[in-house]
């Protein structure tokens, strides 16, 4: 009938919108977007400046496509994380230990408001001084004269 269904679908622990279409002997499902989850193409390219593009440069990005282009073969492709989840639950399941979990690389990354509560309370801490005069830079020391020979 050239008709397409709308419906609600749950997934990930939030209600999507899906368009159903019949195509041959199944049903193709489709997610929407909600109107707040479209921009504007304006929003996102309207800044990005327009480079001239060299014919040299152009004719070596379509030779490198061209040497990359291949079918599609999804079985080439493996989610490696459901992989790496059911090795870790046959092994749980055949009581086997299990390999301790890898903790983070300490970093350096500075809550800055921890800092600035410390540096607040650092500063309340030392006693004002009452306009003592900053010190003089340091000459530095004078090149000994050389004797004429």
């Amino acid at each position: 009938m050239d008709r397409i269904a709308i419906g609600r679908l749950v997934l990930t622990n939030r209600e999507h919108v899906i368009a159903l279409e019949a195509r041959d002997k199944g049903l193709v499902g489709q997610l929407l977007r909600y109107p707040y989850e479209v921009r504007y193409q304006s929003e996102y390219f309207d800044e990005i400046q327009d480079v001239k593009i060299t014919k040299d440069m152009l004719d070596l990005a379509k030779h490198i496509v061209e040497q990359k282009s291949a079918h599609f073969e999804p079985e080439k492709f493996e989610d490696h994380y459901e992989a790496a989840l059911q090795d870790l639950l046959s092994k749980k399941q055949k009581g086997m230990p299990l390999p301790a979990a890898r903790r983070s690389e300490s970093s350096n990354v500075v809550n800055v408001m921890d800092a600035l509560k410390a540096s607040l309370k650092s500063a309340e801490k030392e006693p004002k001084s009452a306009g003592k005069p900053a010190r003089a830079a340091k000459k530095p020391a004078a090149k000994p004269k050389r004797k004429a020979s």
